[in-house]
């Protein structure tokens, strides 16, 4: 009896894996909605930007920080768009509008799909800590955050020939970290040059 309970629970368990598993692809197909609102040609997706920034928290050589967090955070940073979609402020959805949706969809991702298991009450906290944006590491991943994309617009701007300064304007001066502004200074004199 109990291996047929046993066998059960792998099934469902499988079956909500398998949903979860759904999810996350639905981040590598979903292409980020502020580069198609500027009609990109080849926008890059949802996981694509969480990988890069994911890479960018590998370079972090600061002692005061805890790296493997700021990798792990930066993972699932955007986790919840993979039912939400990507809310992009063009949109006209309030913050808090914004972030209920992804609230919930992360309490069905790591409650209910699964299980509430360690695995994600992990995920879940460090998506918390990111979006409270309060701790030194939720403070950097979100100056990556907002460089990856400013670098991705740079690349943008490079290969579909876009003016894509808005990404800047709305991004000046609100770096933080030090590591992030040095990129954040190299790029504009990359991008200066680029266009002058």
């Amino acid at each position: 009896m109990e291996n047929k309970n046993q066998t059960k629970n792998s099934v469902s368990n499988f079956t909500n894996l398998l949903e979860f598993f759904h999810i996350v692809e639905n981040l590598k197909k979903t292409k980020r909605t502020g580069w198609i609102q500027f009609n990109i040609k080849n926008p890059e997706s949802i996981s694509d930007h969480m990988y890069r920034m994911s890479i960018l928290a590998l370079l972090l050589n600061d002692d005061d920080l805890d790296k493997n967090k700021c990798v792990k955070m930066a993972v699932v940073h955007d986790l919840a768009e993979g039912i939400v979609g990507d809310i992009s402020p063009a949109e006209g959805i309030t913050k808090e509008e914004k972030h209920r949706r992804e609230m919930e969809a992360m309490q069905h991702i790591c409650k209910e799909l699964l299980g509430n298991s360690l695995q994600s009450q992990e995920i879940f906290s460090l998506w918390q800590e990111y979006e409270n944006g309060e701790t030194m590491e939720a403070k950097f991943v979100k100056d990556l955050d907002k460089f990856e994309m400013i670098l991705q617009a740079f690349e943008y701007e490079k290969s579909d020939k876009k003016d894509l300064s808005e990404f800047f304007e709305t991004t000046r001066g609100k770096f933080n970290h030090p590591l992030v502004k040095s990129w954040v200074e190299e790029l504009y004199l990359r991008r200066e040059t680029l266009t002058n």
